[in-house]
């Protein structure tokens, strides 16, 4: 069985371009993905997307962020509704891979009950310490569910054979994570947050916020060392590089 990586559009984010991309201007649209990993040993799924109270009840979920954008999402959109549709049930999900604990990556964790939550330690830390929260604008309910939980340190094996492997790119919050997939094309590589677009990407333009700027370049440095030497990125909210997929439900190739 060849492993095969399921794109899952899980709603929208809109908000104001110049908070995601440093100089940009107007309103932008960002997709919000989830991407599932079917591999011989187990069903993965790297983030969750979006919570669908997010549409109904913005302000009590996103606090101070909901005066900054908007969410769109409906029931059907959930990380749920996404693998039922695909004729998976969420409770076999073996592995959570979580790129970081910001709402728009973790709001489905609840819809995915027994699977094993990865995540590097720092982030898992980070999203324990009371400042740490209200700096990152972390929300516990999302993610703290009672899911068994692999804290990990640094590059992690998902399934141990090297074909799913988390990369740490550590800038955009304190443990952020990308994941790499080895598919019968070649690698291809789930940047999350670690960079937003394809063009921030080429242009090397860091977003105005984050935890640490000097850490996120060194791991724009590091995705750019993996492209070069043949991985495809999938970058974290490009709308333009969504419509490319022309994600549905069927794997990439």
């Amino acid at each position: 069985m060849a492993i095969r990586l399921f794109p899952l559009h899980c709603g929208v984010v809109v908000g104001d371009a110049g908070a995601f991309a440093d100089g940009e201007h107007g309103e932008l649209r960002l997709p919000v993905p989830s991407w599932l990993v079917e591999h011989p040993r187990g069903l993965a799924l790297f983030d969750s997307g979006l919570h669908a109270e997010l549409a109904r009840d913005p302000a009590t979920r996103l606090g101070p962020l909901a005066k900054l954008m908007r969410v769109e999402v409906t029931e059907d959109e959930t990380v749920g509704a996404r693998l039922a549709a695909l004729g998976i049930d969420p409770g076999d999900v073996r592995f959570l891979v979580t790129s970081h604990l910001h709402f728009d990556h973790v709001g489905g964790h609840a819809q995915v009950p027994n699977a094993r939550l990865v995540v590097q330690r720092a982030e898992w830390d980070a999203g324990h310490d009371a400042a740490a929260i209200r700096a990152s604008f972390y929300e516990p309910r999302d993610y703290d569910l009672g899911h068994a939980v692999e804290a990990v340190d640094g590059e992690h094996d998902v399934f141990g054979d090297g074909t799913v492997v988390c990369v740490p790119t550590p800038g955009h919050t304190p443990g952020h994570q990308s994941l790499r997939v080895r598919l019968a094309s070649g690698d291809v590589v789930l940047t999350a947050d670690a960079c937003y677009f394809r063009r921030s990407f080429e242009r090397l333009v860091l977003p105005p916020f984050a935890h640490d700027f000097d850490a996120m370049r060194a791991s724009v440095a590091r995705l750019r060392a993996l492209a070069e030497r043949g991985a495809r990125l999938l970058f974290g909210h490009d709308e333009e590089q969504w419509r490319e997929l022309d994600a549905g439900p069927r794997p990439l190739v």
